[in-house]
């Protein structure tokens, strides 16, 4: 991605609001980013999903963010756990790290 997030993170690299649809790019740079916080092959439960983009988001509704990183498939999700898209996750059982 070439457009920078910068824009919309604080001074602690949090992500501050979401960009609107005329920024596409900026939503896209965004999702990039949001899913290097899961690694590859490991499934979350969406308590920890959600915790994880709390942590990294000022945002109120961090729900936004879960829905776009689910339907840009960069985040899959099945019987209320989710993993990255680019990764199969190991096992049948969630793994905790």
């Amino acid at each position: 991605m070439t457009k920078s997030i910068a824009a919309f993170q604080d001074d602690y690299g949090r992500i501050t609001g979401w960009p609107s649809d005329r920024r596409r790019a900026h939503q896209l740079a965004i999702l990039d980013h949001l899913t290097g916080l899961f690694e590859p092959g490991r499934r979350y439960p969406e308590a920890e999903v959600l915790a994880l983009l709390r942590d990294h988001s000022t945002m109120e509704d961090v729900g936004i963010l879960l829905t776009e990183l689910v339907e840009g498939d960069y985040l899959a999700t099945s019987g209320g756990t989710y993993w990255r898209a680019d990764a199969r996750p190991v096992g049948g059982v969630e793994a905790n790290g």
